[in-house]
């Protein structure tokens, strides 16, 4: 059973180091979170008691360690609860929640990587994720023979297990994820797979043919070994390839190498490797971003990222405010309207999609019309398609349309864009939120008129069906202000996206915006190729399915960087 250790301050500025005998704390407390004092300890004796409970039907008897966790708590609230200025109510931050083992065993686990281990020596191809791209490219490797290590710095399917909240689902149906020699094996085809299914997809495919996978391993750079020509003419035939020759100033004019790398380095935390081609596997979603106003929100409001969302209990107890509407923030505010919470949403300008139309989901349409099939040159943006927000939409509970007007109608506030915010907790949204409702909404009726053309074009059977009424409109714009504390919102969820960062990557194969310059994979650099980027070739590159087609077409090409390395070395 895994215990989970937690830090806190009190409001006189005393630091204290909790343990919960099991994850049942997860349920009552959110890392990062702020507390009003009675409510902390209310929740810590509610995780305790669960905790010791969970012990009693395992081992037959209560969990002492938890009784004396909650005792502990106790007094630290006697001793440690007045602030030390009293400029504000007393609050306990929560500074993290780790879990001192994993959330199962390693042989609950259906893939394990390699043991971890000194890493030396040369290998032609690293593969940079153990996620579904690094373990597509694997696979194709594989089918071409060629010798290659995947790196991954937690564990394969790790944003799976731990960046989705408890809820997530898939929003494409399980009929699309089709990895090589993967295709889905359930009986739901047309349902949507929980998070802890997408989990065991992803690890059973790894086990299904072995992937040469090391855990636990971090890649701290990539660097070019030389340029080509002249380093392999000063090498020694035969001789061993070192990570000693990083390229020259002079090897690089313009910000462009001027020959071909004789190969790369890779720098990880368990050693360096030396290969003939890099396969970065990553995608593009690498660090949360969240805007700079976030600083000015009081202390005593509680703000995550959506990305350390997991549900709506462990939050401290009050309304909501979700920043972004797309399919993460639209998904979330969901979630918390569905348990209960009061939920204020700041409306973007994401798309919407309907789930469904004229008797099939929408992305069965999609994809017999060949939609997903569209490259990003043919895409009317152009290149911008990679900048685009998703549609949003939901396979939750089989699967339905996310109409931020129904909610509204339920209960739920809706605002504009987030504009603003000051030091007061006052906050600023923009007079945009009609025609941000109005604009989602004119994308899925756009989409509806796709696929109504290709009905008629290629003469289907379906059946006729009204198309979407607004339930509800706006009385503003959604503009103004509005004080957090007296609309009683005690926590912020960030659902503002992310941003990559390849900084680690040392090759000059990167835009003015750092953004990959490639075509379908295949960076500017001899031998650099990436995988798993949205619209790295088409609209379907984001899923299951569309990695997988990438990862066939890269690795042919891959191979045929390994064998002249072979034939000159």
């Amino acid at each position: 059973m895994p215990e989970v250790h937690f830090q806190v301050s009190w409001p006189d500025g005393h630091v204290q180091r909790c343990t919960s005998p099991s994850r049942a704390i997860e349920a009552h407390l959110a890392p990062g979170a702020t507390y009003p004092v009675a409510e902390f300890v209310r929740r810590v004796d509610a995780g305790m008691d669960a905790a010791s409970e969970r012990v009693r039907q395992q081992y037959g008897m209560a969990c002492t360690a938890a009784m004396a966790q909650k005792e502990a708590v106790a007094r630290a609230a006697e001793e440690h609860a007045s602030a030390a200025d009293g400029s504000h109510p007393p609050t306990v931050h929560v500074h993290y929640l780790r879990r001192g083992a994993a959330g199962r065993s390693a042989s609950q686990r259906p893939f394990r990587g390699a043991p971890a281990a000194k890493l030396s020596g040369h290998v032609p191809v690293v593969v940079v994720g153990g996620g579904q791209a690094g373990l597509s490219m694997s696979w194709s490797l594989r089918e071409q023979d060629v010798e290659h290590v995947v790196l991954e710095r937690h564990t394969v399917a790790h944003s799976w297990k731990e960046d989705r909240w408890e809820s997530f689902c898939l929003v494409t149906p399980n009929w699309q994820c089709t990895l090589p020699g993967h295709p889905y094996a359930g009986d739901d085809p047309t349902g949507f797979m929980l998070r802890d299914e997408i989990v065991e997809y992803v690890e059973s495919y790894a086990a299904s043919f072995r992937a040469p996978v090391h855990e636990g391993v971090t890649v701290t750079s990539v660097e070019p070994r030389g340029v080509g020509t002249d380093r392999a003419a000063s090498r020694p035939a035969g001789a061993a390839r070192d990570s000693s020759t990083a390229p020259s100033a002079a090897d690089v004019v313009d910000g462009v190498l001027a020959a071909a790398p004789d190969g790369y380095v890779v720098r990880t935390t368990a050693g360096d490797l030396t290969c003939d081609a890099v396969v970065l596997a990553v995608g593009g979603y690498h660090v949360p971003t969240v805007p700079r106003m976030a600083e000015r929100l009081p202390s005593t409001v509680t703000q995550i990222h959506s990305s350390r969302y997991r549900s709506a209990s462990p939050l401290p107890d009050g309304a909501v405010l979700v920043v972004g509407s797309g399919q993460s923030g639209a998904q979330i505010a969901e979630d918390l309207h569905l348990a209960g919470r009061e939920v204020h949403l700041a409306v973007g300008t994401a798309p919407r999609v309907a789930r469904s139309y004229r008797g099939r989901d929408v992305v069965a349409w999609l994809h017999d019309s060949g939609h997903y099939d569209l490259p990003i040159e043919e895409h009317k943006e152009g290149l911008g398609a990679r900048h685009e927000a998703n549609h949003y939409v939901t396979g939750r509970d089989g699967g339905r349309d996310i109409d931020l007007r129904r909610f509204a109608l339920e209960g739920m506030t809706l605002h504009g864009r987030l504009a603003a915010l000051e030091v007061d907790g006052t906050a600023t949204f923009a007079g945009d939120l009609r025609r941000n409702l109005d604009a989602a909404d004119a994308v899925s009726e756009r989409i509806k008129d796709a696929v109504d053309a290709w009905i008629a074009a290629q003469g289907v059977q379906a059946p006729e069906e009204d198309r979407y009424v607004p339930v509800w409109e706006p009385g503003t714009d959604g503009g103004g202000t509005l004080d957090l504390a007296a609309a009683g919102i005690t926590t912020v969820i960030w659902s503002t996206g992310f941003r990559s960062d390849w900084s680690w990557v040392k090759v000059p194969a990167f835009d003015g915006s750092g953004y990959p310059t490639h075509h379908r994979g295949v960076t500017s650099v001899p031998g650099l190729f990436v995988l798993g980027l949205p619209w790295q070739h088409t609209w379907g590159s984001g899923r299951f399915a569309g990695v997988a087609r990438d990862a066939g077409y890269l690795a042919p090409r891959v191979a045929a960087v390994t064998a002249a390395a072979a034939t000159a070395g």
